[in-house]
């Protein structure tokens, strides 16, 4: 059963009260522009640090009591604690929640910045308790949760895994349908609950899913239809002949058993049961089981003319939330981290993974030294004309998607995100069910700055800098620096440490400059990916003093000469690389990795880049090119200064 929040306040509060007599201040009951929230507190005391709120919802409304008239920045401190939110927590200029009078809103760990910084979890799970064996699936143990739905489990703060079968084993003739599928193979009607089932759809640089009608079977065949209008949008973006093979199929108990895995039964409506198999050593009677199922943890919305501003977040573990869209009929048909819905035209609308905090029209919000884990979509949104915003110091890991996404985000075609910042960041482990993600996505922005940011070990790429479509006139001034990227695509192809693409500019002074990056270490898709790529419509682009190695391609792309969108006016200065290119592709004179045009489609092929330009830059030896760079000094200090900058380097040693 799901632990209520009254019970799990009590045995939180009886943790935190030793704590707290010895460290509240005695002289400190009333505090100008100190607010006070703990786990033992009650929200009809006055919030101050000796009697605090208990929840983020009532320190919010007494915020609005005093934004108006504010004379000093108002401080909400949250003391040790994990705090559960029962539906999001919605920030809007119009109720009040922004700074005033050059002030600002701070939502904090109680002691942030000092050695006795409190740990905070702002979580939208809810703990299930209450396991029994199952009498019928040996190993499982099952808990009743009521209504409860989710596409992800925690147990012991570790992720849990989807029961899987693989693509191999259907033997027999299989067919495509307008509906589905028919294959000779029996095995399918084996599957239990085949309305849970999803099938998981990835080629190259694509991953999507589509969800299980029904199956049936006769003596000759077994059918198995699958959800619409997923089946159809599928069809339209992946092709008819690209479904005729998956990459795997998820969520029937019928499916290899393995310890870590679970599964909610939702046959009996309002009576679902979750069931999992304890990995070794997990005893089920003391685990701590989270389901999440808050969709957003945090919003900020604004509105034209008028943004969400100076509100800050600090210091704070936001953690526990779920994304449903994938369960529904339309499924997840996706390329990157957007995904097919039906609408406008023949291939539908395109919709962009939301973040599971996510602000939207704001002004000098500032999210710093937070932890962002166990999120089920994107974690960290700024779109809708989001300015002067700081993303500085985070860590952010185990999410299902990416990790930040920020600019013009479709279906929107137009917008103005200005001066942003996002610096000093260490985002890794992204992905997690949707594989198909970058750790840093700037669609579409003004004046960017990407520095001193650690990613690595990501399914996919790394940053991605450019729109999905052709935005011109809105990209200029943007600055990627100094990052630390390794270990990307390890699962997906034809993605990159940095992916750039489209207009960026007007010219080589408002360009998108690349500098001083460190992008190596990815050999995962022997296939094609790029340490620093610049694909299809790449304009003004500087790319300058950067190491890059052991990648497929060290650079380079695919300069699409149809539709006016070539590769163009790129140069490349003082940069370190192995200018390694693919067995399969020729080389130019000049360096990179640049596929031809197509004779047979040359509408659907590359061609030749335009006004390249290449000065001084070093050629590392391809056998070991690490070890090359490491011996020049050059090559070595772009290496040692790329990352965290030293301030921030603990960082990476955060749990």
């Amino acid at each position: 059963m799901l632990r209520t929040r009254a019970a799990a306040g009590t045995v939180t509060a009886a943790l935190v009260i030793g704590v707290t007599a010895a460290t509240v201040p005695s002289s400190a009951s009333v505090q100008p522009g100190q607010l006070y929230v703990a786990p033992w507190g009650k929200d009809t005391w006055p919030g101050t640090v000796n009697q605090p709120f208990a929840t983020a919802e009532r320190a919010q409304k007494a915020v609005r009591a005093r934004t108006a008239r504010m004379a000093s920045d108002i401080v909400v401190n949250f003391r040790v604690g994990t705090y559960r939110l029962k539906a999001s927590l919605n920030l809007t200029e119009a109720e009040g929640d922004s700074g005033r009078n050059g002030h600002r809103v701070i939502y904090q760990a109680y002691g942030y910045g000092t050695p006795r910084q409190e740990k905070v979890t702002i979580s939208g799970g809810r703990q299930v308790t209450g396991w029994q064996p199952d009498r019928q699936l040996k190993g499982y143990w099952r808990a009743d949760v009521g209504g409860l739905d989710t596409r992800q489990l925690y147990v012991n703060d570790k992720r849990a895994t989807r029961l899987v079968r693989g693509n191999s084993g259907l033997a027999g003739k299989l067919k495509l349908t307008e509906n589905g599928y028919t294959t000779t193979s029996a095995i399918p009607k084996t599957w239990s609950k085949p309305r849970d089932i999803e099938f998981v759809y990835r080629y190259g640089y694509l991953e999507g899913r589509c969800g299980v009608a029904g199956i049936s079977s006769n003596s000759k065949r077994t059918t198995i239809t699958m959800d619409q209008p997923c089946w159809q949008l599928a069809r339209g973006l992946y092709g008819a002949d690209a479904l005729k093979e998956w990459f795997e199929v998820e969520n029937s108990t019928s499916f290899p058993h393995k310890p870590g895995s679970w599964y909610l039964d939702r046959s009996r409506p309002g009576r679902h049961v979750l069931l999992y198999r304890p990995r070794p050593g997990e005893d089920m009677r003391r685990v701590q089981a989270i389901v999440p199922v808050v969709q957003t943890l945090v919003s900020g919305t604004g509105r034209p003319g008028r943004p969400l501003h100076d509100v800050a977040f600090k210091g704070l573990t936001f953690a526990h939330a779920t994304w449903l869209e994938p369960s529904q009929p339309a499924g997840f048909p996706a390329a990157w981290s957007m995904y097919v819905r039906p609408g406008n035209g023949e291939d539908g609308t395109l919709l962009t993974v939301p973040g599971n905090i996510a602000f939207r029209t704001t002004e000098r919000i500032t999210v710093e030294g937070n932890r962002f884990v166990h999120l089920g979509a994107q974690a960290l949104e700024f779109s809708k004309n989001s300015s002067y915003n700081v993303i500085n110091g985070n860590v952010i890991t185990d999410v299902s998607d990416g990790g930040i996404l920020m600019g013009v985000v479709v279906p929107d075609l137009k917008g103005i995100n200005r001066g942003n910042r996002i610096t000093n960041n260490w985002i890794h482990g992204t992905g997690a069910d949707y594989r198909a993600s970058s750790a840093i996505w700037d669609t579409a922005t003004q004046e960017t700055t990407i520095a001193h940011n650690q990613v690595n070990d990501v399914p996919y790429t790394g940053i991605l800098s450019g729109p999905s479509d052709d935005l011109r006139d809105i990209m200029r001034g943007n600055r990627i620096l100094n990052n630390r990227v390794f270990r990307t695509n390890r699962l997906l192809a034809d993605g990159g440490g940095i992916y750039l693409r489209g207009e960026q500019g007007k010219s080589f002074t408002d360009g998108a400059v690349i500098s001083g990056n460190a992008v190596t270490d990815s050999k995962f898709t022997p296939e094609w990916n790029v340490g620093i790529y610049t694909d299809d419509s790449s304009n003004w682009m500087t790319v300058d003093r950067n190491v890059v190695h052991d990648y497929v391609a060290s650079i380079g792309g695919c300069s699409e000469e149809w539709g006016n969108r070539p590769v163009q006016n790129v140069r490349y200065r003082g940069n370190f690389w192995d200018d390694a290119v693919p067995e399969w592709l020729k080389r130019r004179e000049f360096p990179g990795a640049w596929p031809p045009a197509d004779e047979q489609n040359p509408e659907q092929g590359c061609g030749d880049p335009h006004k390249l330009e290449f000065a001084g830059n070093t050629l590392l030896p391809a056998a070991n090119p690490g070890q090359a760079c490491a011996g020049n000094p050059g090559c070595a200090a772009i290496v040692r200064n790329a990352g965290l900058l030293p301030p921030y380097r603990h960082l990476l040693s955060t749990p």
